[in-house]
């Protein structure tokens, strides 16, 4: 089984699997499940995604971003080729506030608990073990995170093991953003099956992390939209 398939969340067919925040004329708010594709991938066996369940229950719905297969959460789709446009130009222009609930490994809390704190490193693709990213001071993009442990969390033990709840905030959006600088901070969220140890995988059979809250302007009114999922875990 590849390690970013897993806990797929309920087989597709008539509308199946996809839970829906809210719907009007011009987007949908989906709650994905960790292990479920966002688009389609390659080959017959990765093709229940997302977008096709969406696409059975609205014929109309259009991808507007992804979240990664393993991650779970809120994913925007648009439904109409405008909507598309405008609201893919509010996630390139940084106007799509997004936040993020992570558990893991070690206990960041340690350094100025509760306060934002930045990580400023540059990404870009490991060509070699594609789809890996790496941390690249030449060759990577601008990418920044700020992050800070849960207000009132406390570093727990989970198998012999101290883990920390935490807040994420992508500032970019580079793919596996918040999983890379985790790791390079020295803390990998539990279940990472591309960027933490054995050991930090084993705790967790998905990856602890959850989109867990969106807040952009409506694409036709401009009203001020804030949607949050419940995290599961």
């Amino acid at each position: 089984m590849n390690p970013e398939q897993r806990d797929g969340g309920a087989s597709a067919g008539d509308g199946a699997g996809v839970i829906c925040l809210h719907e009007d004329a011009e987007l949908l708010v989906l709650d994905k499940p960790s292990g479920l594709l966002c688009v389609p991938g390659r080959g017959p066996d990765k093709q229940d995604c997302l977008s096709a369940r969406a696409l059975q229950r609205w014929p109309d719905a259009l991808v507007v971003h992804r979240l990664d297969q393993a991650t779970s959460g809120l994913v925007i789709m648009a439904r109409s080729l405008a909507s598309q446009r405008l609201l893919s130009e509010a996630f390139a222009q940084r106007r799509v506030h997004k936040r993020y609930v992570a558990v893991v490994a070690g206990s960041p809390a340690a350094r100025q608990a509760g306060a934002w704190q930045s990580i400023d490193l540059p990404i870009a693709a490991d060509w070699e073990r594609r789809p890996l990213r790496i941390i690249d001071a030449v060759q990577g993009k601008p990418s920044q995170t700020l992050w800070r442990a849960l207000p009132g969390a406390q570093a727990t033990e989970v198998r012999d093991a101290i883990t920390t709840r935490v807040q994420l905030q992508p500032v970019t959006g580079r793919t596996h953003q918040l999983r890379v600088h985790m790791a390079a901070l020295g803390h990998p969220i539990l279940g990472d099956a591309l960027y933490a140890d054995a050991a930090v995988q084993a705790l967790s059979p998905r990856l602890l992390l959850h989109a867990q809250l969106l807040e952009l302007a409506h694409p036709l009114s401009g009203e001020t939209l804030r949607f949050e999922s419940a995290v599961p875990f």
